[in-house]
């Protein structure tokens, strides 16, 4: 980093000559801030980096995670059920000849309870997945795909567990397929790399 020189000032020429300052008294030296004077090129140019404690990883974890996975869920299974619904009402409307008000009021009745009832349904699952990711990655001190695979099949089991043994193991194999695949779509470049590795070249 460029040092302070009064010889070489970078503020020297801006202020005045030497000519113009001879008539001051005493030897006056033109002023320079050492805050200001700097060579930008030490100054990287990096994105906006947030504020960590420390010891903390610098990425969000599964709790920060869990909050927008849920209100996602509920969300989208919202809209799905919306949609369905506003499809059964329709047909159901149409064959029934309801006409007006009362073929409105028959299409909001069966939006709303579609859309409430696959909300709930994948806001539960969300939280029953988020709890099982939160208590692995605290159980085992790091987030990696083991956590997602072991909590996807967990919550598929106990969102299940109600209707018998051959639903719950049916929704164990939903959840450990979905995290699996998800595991590969999220590992693809890991994937791509040892497909690329030959050990002849070694």
């Amino acid at each position: 980093m460029s040092t302070l020189n009064d010889s070489e000032d970078i503020y020297t020429s801006n202020y005045g000559s030497a000519d113009q300052n001879a008539g001051l008294a005493g030897s006056f030296k033109p002023f320079s801030s050492p805050y200001l004077n700097y060579d930008p090129v030490y100054i990287p140019a990096s994105q906006p980096e947030y504020i960590f404690l420390d010891g903390q990883n610098k990425q969000r974890g599964r709790f920060e995670l869990a909050f927008g996975q849920i209100g996602a869920s509920c969300m989208i299974g919202a809209g799905i059920g919306g949609v369905t619904g506003f499809y059964n009402g329709l047909k159901a409307t149409t064959l029934a000849g309801q006409t007006g008000a009362l073929r409105r009021t028959q299409m909001l009745n069966h939006i709303m309870k579609k859309g409430s009832s696959n909300a709930n349904t994948l806001g539960s699952i969300a939280v029953i997945y988020s709890a099982f990711g939160v208590i692995l990655s605290w159980a085992r001190g790091t987030d990696d795909d083991v956590n997602t695979i072991v909590a996807a099949t967990a919550t598929g089991a106990l969102y299940k567990s109600t209707a018998g043994l051959r639903k719950c193991g049916v929704g164990a194999a939903a959840g450990l397929g979905l995290s699996c695949l998800y595991a590969l779509w999220n590992s693809r470049e890991k994937l791509a790399e040892l497909r690329q590795f030959n050990p002849a070249r070694r």
